[in-house]
């Protein structure tokens, strides 16, 4: 659970040790300070493995007896990946690990030697600095079902990522010896195009077979969609086609090869959804937030990946924050800017939310009517964009209320909840 500024320099006692710690692949730097920013003891160099972790805890602990204080905490950047396993191995043996954004760091740097000179030593001190000032949060460091879930969801997003560069590594082989064939056959993954181009089909191929030869294969791999129409034109755009006709050996290896690939990573993404959705139904109001028509068990499955526990939050406008989809306003005197969201947070988070509210405004009747009135409200009516922004805020709330209060999501009841929606009706 995070903490108000207030609660957090409560944390921050005549008692505590502030240990800062600047984070690298094979080494980290710690600083100690008192609550008053003072150094307590000369800077450890450790490393990044068991032994390191063990001299550190060593060094704080004999850091606490000879000041005599009595409480420790740890905070650093959560940048890249490296920090993870230090921050897990401190919460193992209970030792309370805090997180600080690195644009704080950036900019305190040059309070103490009005210097923007980085280097490790002077980092891992102005850590050190900012959590004294209560400008830390607490990591959201996942165990169990959620971080089965986040790790599933950064291979199912891995997955994704390769499937989208080999239809765009499929589409460079098309544009260059067959630049007609996606005239004929608009999506090259169905099955009678994806079965021509596993074969390695290029237009003189084509060309050297008759209508019927090429019919009968094309009824093996698709029995429906089709016809003799279909392969006419196929046959008219192979005779008119200005692919290059060098290289042609390879060319067709190459399609064989990316199909092979296309097929393979497609069946596995099926597959793994699968078993995302068998996990995710273990996280309670999974299932009636799947429930929402609109939201599939991968959107569920990536809130809750990047959001961990629902029960470690006081209130939504916590995850709106964490998503970055925090309003932030730009006005001065009597200058009035315009205000946007700060993005300042989970950009994978963002995205998701971002994208399933666009056929949430289509397919759910009550986002449909909500979406409409954001865009023609008679005071601040919101472009598409802002109303897809306004829609995923409201989607965060509504989980969190689901998520919560292990409740169905009640179209009616949201609506009758926005009262400038039902004046308007």
């Amino acid at each position: 659970m995070d903490f108000t500024q207030n609660e957090r320099l409560d944390q921050i006692t005549e008692e505590t040790i502030i240990v800062g710690i600047d984070v690298a692949k094979h080494k980290h730097v710690a600083r100690a300070i008192d609550d008053r920013g003072r150094d307590l003891a000369k800077r450890l160099v450790f490393e990044n493995g068991f032994t390191g972790f063990k001299q550190l805890l060593e060094w704080a602990q004999n850091i606490a007896e000879k000041t005599n204080k009595s409480s420790l905490i740890f905070g650093m950047e959560p940048t890249g990946h490296y920090w993870l396993n230090l921050a897990y191995y401190l919460k193992a043996k209970e030792f309370h690990a805090v997180v600080v954004n690195p644009m704080k760091v950036k900019r305190t740097k040059e309070l103490d030697d009005d210097s923007p000179t980085k280097n490790d030593t002077k980092d891992a001190k102005v850590i050190a600095q900012v959590m004294r000032a209560g400008r830390y949060h607490e990591p959201i460091l996942l165990e169990g079902i959620y971080a089965e879930l986040r790790e599933g969801m950064k291979l199912h997003d891995m997955m994704r990522e390769d499937l989208a560069s080999i239809k765009a590594q499929m589409h460079n082989v098309l544009d260059r010896y067959f630049p007609e064939f996606l005239t004929v056959f608009k999506d090259w993954t169905g099955k009678a195009a994806l079965h021509f181009l596993k074969k390695g089909y290029l237009p003189e191929d084509i060309q050297s077979r008759s209508e019927e030869e090429l019919l009968d294969e094309m009824k093996q791999a698709a029995n429906r969609g089709v016809g003799i129409k279909r392969i006419r034109e196929l046959k008219r755009a192979a005779e008119t086609s200005v692919g290059l006709t060098v290289g042609l050996r390879m060319a067709r290896e190459e399609m064989r090869y990316l199909t092979d690939q296309y097929q393979s990573i497609q069946e596995r993404i099926e597959a793994h959804e699968a078993q995302i959705e068998e996990l995710v139904l273990h996280v309670p109001g999974a299932n009636q937030m799947m429930g929402i028509k609109g939201v599939s068990s991968v959107t569920v499955a990536g809130f809750f990946a990047e959001v961990g526990d629902l029960s470690n939050y006081r209130d939504p406008r916590q995850i709106i924050k964490l998503a970055g989809l925090n309003l932030q306003m730009n006005q001065s005197g009597l200058f009035q800017g315009q205000t946007t969201i700060s993005k300042r947070g989970r950009r994978r988070l963002r995205c998701l939310l971002y994208q399933v509210a666009r056929p949430l405004s289509i397919h759910n009747q009550a986002f449909k009517q909500l979406h409409h009135y954001y865009k023609n409200r008679p005071n601040n009516p919101l472009t598409g964009k802002q109303s897809y922004v306004a829609l995923s805020r409201k989607l965060i709330k509504i989980f969190f209320v689901i998520g919560t209060r292990n409740c169905a999501f009640d179209e009616t009841r949201m609506l009758r909840d926005i009262p400038q929606l039902q004046e308007a009706a």
